[in-house]
Parts: C-alpha cells; sequence; structure tokens
C-alpha cells in the first residue's frame, strides 16, 4: 500500500462517512496502538481490526507502521492527529449543547494548553476541584514543548482555552481572558555553589545557566525576563536547554549552574538539602498567569461553568501555596 494516493480524492460526502471511525482513528492517533486502542473506544480486538483495515482503505496509507517492536505514525498520520481533536471536540460540543449544562451528567471533554510549569502550579486542584463537580467530565491537556501557537486565536477556536503569560498576540480583538494567579521568580543554584545567599546582577553574568523553554538565539526583548536580561552586561552563558520547567533543578544540582525560575515551582524542590532558593537580583517583573478562550465560547453555559472551574482552582492553589510557605519556608528567600 503506498503512503498517499497519487490520484486527487473527490471530498466524501459526510452522509457517506462512519462518523464511528472518527472516533476510533482519534484513539488510535493518540495510542499508537490497536488494542489499546480498542480498550479506549469499548470494542473487540476484531473490531478494531476491521476498523483500522476500513480506515487504511479510506485514506490509502498505512496509518500505523511497525518499527522496532512498536509502531509509529506514518508522515499522513501526523497530519491526521493534528486535525483530528479539534474535529472530535467540535462534534463533542455540537451534539451536547442544549439550553442547560448539568455538570454531574456530562461527559464533555475539555482541552487545555500550557506549559508544565502552570500544571506544576494548580495541575492538582483543577484536577479535584473538575473531578469533585463534574466527576464524569474529561481534561485533555496538551503540554507545550517548545513554543506557544503563533495564531492564538485560530488556536482558540477548536480548543477551550490556554493558560499563559500575557504576550502581545494575545491582545487582539476575539480572544478574552481572567487573571489566575501571580508569581515571582528567584533562582536556584547547588548547596555547595560559593556564590553569596543575596545574588547580585554580576552573578548572573558569570555563572553558567540551565534555560528552559527557550531557543537558542538568547532571550528577547518580549520575554517575561526581557527586561531583567535588559541589565546585563553581556548576554546569559548558557550550559543546558531543556523543555521542562519542572526538568530545570536536576541540572542544576552538583554543578556550579543557576535557573531562573518561578517561586512557585522552586518551592516544591525547597527541601532538597542539596539545592538553594535565592531572591532574584534586578528586580525582574513578576509572573502573570492567565486563561484565555475564544469570544464564540462567551456564553456557553458548559465553557462558563469550566472557566468558574479553572479559577476556583487556582483561588485553591493560592491558598494552598500560603499555607506551603508557612510550613516550608524558601531557605534565603525573603
Amino acid at each position: 500500500m503506498t503512503s498517499r494516493g497519487t490520484a486527487a480524492r473527490r471530498p466524501a460526502s459526510l452522509a457517506s462517512l462512519d462518523l464511528n471511525l472518527l472516533v476510533f482513528l482519534r484513539e488510535l492517533l493518540r495510542e499508537r496502538n490497536v488494542t489499546r486502542a480498542a480498550q479506549r473506544v469499548g470494542v473487540s480486538q476484531p473490531t478494531a481490526s476491521a476498523a483500522l483495515s476500513r480506515l487504511r482503505r479510506h485514506f490509502n496509507d498505512q496509518l500505523l507502521i511497525r518499527s522496532r517492536g512498536a509502531f509509529t505514525l506514518s508522515p499522513l498520520a501526523v497530519q491526521l492527529a493534528m486535525q483530528v481533536e479539534p474535529v472530535c471536540a467540535g462534534l463533542e460540543r455540537l451534539f451536547s449543547t442544549s439550553a442547560e449544562f448539568d455538570p454531574l451528567a456530562s461527559e464533555r471533554e475539555f482541552k487545555l494548553l500550557t506549559v508544565d510549569y502552570v500544571l506544576a502550579a494548580f495541575g492538582e486542584q483543577l484536577s479535584r476541584e473538575m473531578y469533585r463537580a463534574g466527576p464524569n467530565i474529561r481534561l485533555y491537556v496538551q503540554v507545550v514543548k517548545q513554543h506557544l501557537p503563533a495564531d492564538p486565536l485560530e488556536t482558540l477556536r477548536v480548543i477551550d482555552g490556554m493558560i499563559s503569560a500575557p504576550k502581545a498576540e494575545f491582545r487582539v480583538p476575539g480572544i478574552r481572558s481572567l487573571e489566575l494567579f501571580r508569581d515571582r521568580w528567584v533562582c536556584l543554584v547547588d548547596k555547595n555553589n560559593p556564590v553569596s545567599d543575596h545574588l547580585r546582577l554580576a552573578d548572573l553574568e558569570r555563572l553558567p545557566w540551565v534555560v528552559p523553554h527557550h531557543p537558542d538565539g538568547g532571550y528577547p526583548p518580549s520575554s517575561p525576563l526581557g527586561p531583567l536580561m535588559a541589565r546585563l552586561g553581556t548576554r546569559p552563558r548558557v550550559a543546558v536547554r531543556v523543555d521542562s520547567y519542572q526538568a530545570t533543578p536536576y541540572f542544576v544540582a552538583g554543578t556550579d549552574r543557576i535557573a531562573i525560575m518561578q517561586r512557585r515551582l522552586a518551592g516544591l524542590f525547597a527541601n532538597r538539602a542539596d539545592l538553594r532558593v535565592l531572591e532574584c537580583p534586578g528586580d525582574p517583573p513578576p509572573i502573570v498567569e492567565t486563561l484565555w478562550w475564544h469570544e464564540q465560547k462567551e456564553h456557553d453555559e458548559g465553557h462558563k461553568w469550566w472557566r468558574e472551574a479553572v479559577e476556583r482552582a487556582a483561588r485553591r492553589s493560592e491558598a494552598a501555596d500560603g499555607v506551603g510557605r508557612s510550613r516550608h519556608a524558601i531557605r534565603a528567600v525573603n
């Protein structure tokens, strides 16, 4: 079977399509495994195998390719994986639409795009809040690996929300927002790093950095740390770049490196005897994490319920964060 048909395909009419295949296709591309996809959909193995055969015939593509004992997605399947999620989400919203929304009876899925720091800051509270108020409601969290979407307005048309710090590209007509919580920047160093507990800008210029979620081209002026970078006499000397805020401390421990990270996240590592959390010099601007959504969802009762659940979770996380700070004071901070 070829990877793509060479002849031009005529668009299939909606009436001729089996929408059950769409659900199976989504789970197949998520799991990359026929057996697990069958379990997710709730069908037998033979039924799943037959569905895969139908999908392969329809797209004239293998979709799943066996490689070294596992399955990988074909190039076409990679494209389909990006398209099938918003299609399924849209259909679920369409067929679950009603004048009222009952969270106790709903099985609606909400899709959230954010970075791993936000999940560390209040992901557990969000999970608990949604489960308490709507135990059958599902949440699909897509973690940003490198950069937020370049066109947030179009992205927010097909997902329910995005949580990030404010950026210029979010300030456009059609996008609504709600501030969730604030944080501040601190520095993380190894306990044996000879640097003083009271850091200076000169220390940031001298020490090698661990930098999460950042390209090799340095910090642009639009970066949340742009104002601080402007005060440095030289560009930071980056020793490690890693696409995870939560992985940052592991590349600081046992080295002379330094990382600038969010205080809430650094607080998770405050009990480690091999690390020190210090105040960041240079008075960097605060971190303001915000929920963004498309104005088309403004009056959707289900989406309104979800936004309120996100807001309640953020408030609970702030309260818990205050308790945590009183019980586990961060060494050398304050």
